[in-house]
């Protein structure tokens, strides 16, 4: 979501479906092979992009709505994850590297002068547009983080032709801020400064932080949230007008189905490939939906469950036997994204069972009731990497000041049933006749049940998960069937991703919730934990609060130290119940040929998961 982070899935290959499973091919394309001039992309399983207005919140705020849509017009003001890469690529950006002076307490953009579809040059007036209305209404914006960055950090804000100069109120990390903050700036189109059809205003144009600014820029908000809530109107005039991108939406429908065609208004370096004349994105409900799809070759880029093959990975990161029914038409491919995979603890006060999940112990059981190799093994057929920590699988040392490993943290809470139970008994909980742990020793000693928890509570608790995808439905009933043998009892409900990430923002149906997907590092690619872990953070749907994990993440925000204190703390406390990372297995048709940004033909997995079509041809 940033799923992308926040919620928030270069040349997609190991990553459209490495995070969130697909599947419900519409008519159009079932049963027949895509002509040479069309490239033919799948969607997540119920994760199709519901979302065109940049400024986005995080019930929408998703891979497949920012990094596989919205980034294919909108260009942020920083570009990340060229082919094979997550790092910033200053050539396809639409601004020159920051400058960072005064103590990097100053940092100096610079636009390159691209061009909006309207003709207008995307220049700082551009670029104040999305700064004044994040100062206006930061909460809507998933990427706000209360106390950090931008704009809280901000003193002042001003442009000038194609110059825009950001003045901090402290010294700032230049990487976090560029990685985290720059990146999510996305310049828009003075044709969107409106309040009503014909009704011009002043957000882009006022000055930052002004009352009328303000004002001006709540009221562009609010009608342009309004616009952005029909999705066969986001090919009108309107959107187009403030394409930026290398491609030009020119058709959608209330499924989810989209039509690209080539920006000719495009400015960057790389541009569609000779011969694409069409790019369509197809909206899906279940993976064996998409199969079928995949089997008549109806299907450019795809996933396969990793259910359907016979034969696991050879080793993490490599790929095995292909799936027998497509191998005569496509590739299996795989790649570690820049993403962990975990699944939210409610701690919100609004659930009765809050109390329950607030001691650390009952985490650790339900940690080391996970058997994540042997769901890495059974489930995801060897396509995947245990997850320990916030930190991505193989996260540079440089980064974390840890080992460049498969797992940067060791893993405290290994696999163990037998004491994960007796972490429960320890702590006055005793199994009762159906089954399920009951407390029988209120209180907050150590051998009590704790703090909230109340004689004759149960660990009776509750799960939802997203549907369509096989693989994501077997781990979770593996977990459960392995939770229950300790007495941990789940009662379970599944809905699409789209209303999976509602209920987890809401707080009110569960004590554990999982899209399928965890959390992919973009638009904030730096794998700090503002905003997941510290309180009012964008995307901390559990609502998480502790002051050592809060004190490590401003030491990688505020100061420059490197992630390994807040790692280990993260991998400690168990703010999340971690899940084992899938790397992907997707499918690409073997006419599908691909150019990188160093010229060398070939399909480069994108750990950013950006869908970035203008380097593929046939």
């Amino acid at each position: 979501m940033k799923i992308h982070q926040k919620m928030r899935l270069a040349v997609t290959v190991a990553a459209a479906a490495g995070v969130l499973s697909l599947g419900l091919i519409i008519p159009s394309v079932s049963g027949a092979s895509t002509p040479n001039d069309t490239i033919v992309y799948a969607e997540g399983a119920g994760a199709f992009p519901n979302y065109i207005f940049p400024y986005v919140g995080c019930a929408n705020f998703s891979v497949a709505t920012l990094s596989q849509f919205q980034e294919m017009m909108y260009r942020p003001v920083y570009w990340f994850g060229t082919p094979g890469s997550s790092a910033v690529d200053f050539n396809l950006s639409p601004a020159k590297a920051p400058v960072f002076s005064n103590g990097n307490k100053t940092i100096t953009i610079n636009m390159k002068g691209w061009k909006f579809a309207s003709g207008q040059t995307v220049n700082a007036q551009s670029v104040m547009f999305f700064l004044n209305m994040y100062k206006a209404d930061p909460t809507s914006y998933c990427g706000y983080n209360k106390g950090y960055g931008i704009p809280d950090q901000v003193a002042s804000a001003s442009g000038s032709g194609n110059t825009v100069t950001i003045n901090f109120t402290t010294s700032v990390n230049p990487g976090w801020i560029l990685y985290n903050y720059l990146s999510e700036l996305t310049p828009m189109a003075d044709s969107w400064d409106i309040t009503a059809p014909g009704k011009p205003s002043t957000c882009a144009s006022g000055a930052y932080g002004a009352a009328a600014t303000n004002a001006a820029c709540k009221a562009v908000e609010k009608y342009l949230a309004k616009q952005s809530g029909t999705l066969t109107n986001f090919s009108d005039a309107l959107w187009t007008s403030g394409t930026d991108g290398p491609w030009k939406l020119i058709k959608m429908d209330n499924l989810g189905n989209c039509t690209f065609v080539p920006n000719p208004s495009y400015s960057g370096p790389v541009k569609a490939q000779a011969g694409i004349k069409f790019v369509k994105e197809v909206a899906f409900a279940s993976s064996t939906a998409e199969q079928n799809a995949l089997r008549a070759g109806g299907i450019t880029l795809g996933y396969v469950d990793p259910v359907v093959l016979t034969s696991n990975a050879p080793s993490p990161g490599k790929v095995g036997n292909n799936w027998s029914a497509v191998a005569a038409k496509y590739n299996l491919a795989t790649g570690f994204p820049w993403a962990f995979n975990y699944a939210p603890f409610n701690f919100s006060p609004k659930d009765p069972k809050a109390a329950i999940i607030a001691q650390p112990y009952i985490r650790q059981a339900l940690q080391e009731a996970v058997d994540q190799i042997g769901i890495i093994n059974k489930v995801d057929k060897g396509y995947g990497a245990p997850i320990d920590s916030p930190l991505p699988p193989n996260t540079p040392t440089s980064i974390s000041g840890l080992p460049n490993r498969l797992e940067p943290v060791a893993n405290p809470y290994p696999f163990n049933l037998v004491h994960a139970k007796k972490l429960l008994t320890s702590h006055g909980w005793k199994m009762n006749s159906k089954k399920v742990m009951a407390c029988v020793a209120p209180g907050t000693g150590s051998s009590n049940c704790g703090k909230g928890v109340k004689m004759g509570d149960t660990l009776n608790l509750s799960i939802v998960w997203a549907s369509g995808s096989p693989s994501l439905d077997l781990t979770f009933n593996t977990e459960i069937a392995d939770w229950a043998s300790i007495g941990i009892v789940f009662k379970h409900t599944t809905a699409p991703f789209n209303s999976v990430i509602a209920d987890c923002e809401q707080g009110t149906k569960f004590e554990i919730c999982s899209w399928g997907g965890g959390w992919s590092y973009a638009p904030d690619y730096y794998p700090s934990g503002e905003t997941l872990f510290a309180p009012g953070g964008g995307f901390n749907v559990g609502t998480y609060s502790n002051s050592a994990m809060t004190a490590a993440i401003k030491e990688t925000t505020f100061g420059t130290a490197n992630l390994k204190k807040y790692a280990t703390i993260s991998a400690v406390q168990l703010p999340v119940l971690y899940q084992p990372e899938a790397t992907g297995t997707s499918e690409i048709l073997k006419t599908l040929k691909a150019i990188n940004a160093n010229g060398i033909n070939g399909l480069v997995s994108n750990p950013l998961q950006n869908f970035m079509p203008e380097y593929l041809h046939f």
